[in-house]
């Protein structure tokens, strides 16, 4: 029996899982349809993707049995504990197959128990991000993933409404399903809770850089023990979000999520014009400009900006100048090091107009003539001084 409801729970997940919150769906010019379901097949879905983990917040309710009832916070050893059961070890099972599982451990105490289960606090949030983003690693995207409580009559009729007998109440709160909306914060938001995105990730690393392909975005998910174990993964044309506001592409993130962004061989410019209009990545990036400029030091300029911009705003070249010396250091801990003639009409993304990154070096040296008379300003130097402080000390004399 026990065997048959999770393997009911397993086929419920997949279904729900693999085509709404990991697999994107392609454009279409029809409205789509939901599919068609009975109001028995309604009741027994269960939006069951969450996997549980330490530090996650359970109200687990047995019917008509307030005193093995109560709130309980899973422990750092995974395990949460119950009267009559004392400690079990739940981490790594879904809301549906915990409650499975919590039904045959009180069916030795009660007759035909009914075990309900509501999430009231979700865990820290860490995922990994890699790939083309300025600074890949591991960030906690955390927010308020407490269940604010709404009140008692509205939260009851909320539930009623949405669980039936023999289903998980914590299916509400779930991706997907549930009665989620988009908050301008950039996650995802169920009564009050804050959940993270791809979005959130890519802000997180500090957005993109001028080889990013936000259409190339992989998203690698652990995958529960009762759908085959293992881990999910989906790719994401996750550009559309910001050129079309496609919300499908901005998919929720689960702890321990792996976001892979791909990196182009060439500059996508209109890309980063693009981002750079929204709050994905920074406005504003700080390159260093110096030599034969009339205002050297570090020009902040917004991105997608190029090198004849910076020289631009560091006030123009002088009268004398040479070529253009263009550092960048890549993560790769490789240089690219440029030197070409300055072109003030060279297009963007030009090799002798770059497209700039954060960190640039930009220098432009000396030509002969000026070089010639910065060598003869240092030889005169100290004839002049000297003849300056001889003139002071003669007139001086009576």
């Amino acid at each position: 029996m026990f065997r048959s409801w999770l393997s009911i729970g397993a086929l419920a997940a997949s279904l729900v899982l693999t085509p709404l919150s990991l697999r994107a769906q392609p454009e279409s010019s029809e409205t789509s349809q939901a599919p068609s379901l009975t109001s028995e097949e309604r009741s027994r879905v269960s939006f069951d993707a969450y996997i549980l983990g330490p530090g996650d917040g359970l109200d687990i309710e047995l019917l008509d049995l307030p005193e093995l009832s109560g709130r309980v916070i899973i422990g750092p050893d995974g395990t949460i504990y119950l009267p009559r059961l004392r400690a079990l070890y739940v981490e790594g099972l879904t809301i549906e197959e915990l409650r499975l599982f919590l039904t045959e451990q009180f069916r030795p105490y009660v007759r035909d128990p009914e075990v309900y289960i509501r999430p009231v606090r979700y865990r820290p949030i860490r995922v990994y991000v890699g790939g083309e983003v300025k600074r890949p690693g591991y960030y906690s995207l955390s927010k308020d993933n407490e269940l604010q409580r709404i009140s008692e009559s509205a939260e009851q009729t909320t539930l009623d409404g949405l669980s039936a007998p023999g289903t998980s109440r914590g299916g509400l709160n779930q991706v997907p399903g549930g009665a989620t909306a988009i908050t301008s914060g950039g996650g995802l938001s169920t009564f009050g809770l804050q959940f993270p995105t791809v979005f959130d990730a890519i802000r997180a690393a500090q957005g993109i850089t001028p080889f990013t392909d936000l259409s190339k975005v992989q998203v690698t998910r652990r995958q529960a023990a009762s759908s085959g174990g293992g881990r999910i993964r989906t790719n994401l044309n996750f550009l559309s979000l910001i050129t079309t506001g496609d919300e499908s592409q901005n998919i929720r993130l689960f702890d321990g999520d792996v976001v892979s962004v791909a990196k182009s061989p060439e500059v996508l410019r209109e890309q980063l014009l693009k981002a750079g209009q929204t709050n994905l990545t920074p406005q504003f990036m700080q390159v260093y400009v110096s030599g034969r400029v009339r205002n050297p030091g570090a020009v902040t300029l917004p991105q997608g900006s190029s090198l004849v911009q910076a020289i631009d705003l560091a006030g123009g070249t002088k009268l004398l100048h040479g070529k253009v010396e263009f550092i960048r250091f890549n993560r790769e801990g490789e240089i690219d090091r440029r030197i070409f003639g300055f072109k003030s009409d060279a297009p963007a993304d030009d090799y002798r107009n770059p497209v700039l990154m954060a960190g640039d070096v930009v220098r432009l040296r000396e030509s002969i003539a000026s070089a010639g008379i910065e060598v003869l300003n240092e030889i005169t130097a100290p004839a002049v001084g000297l003849y300056s402080v001889y003139s002071i000390y003669r007139d001086i004399q009576p």
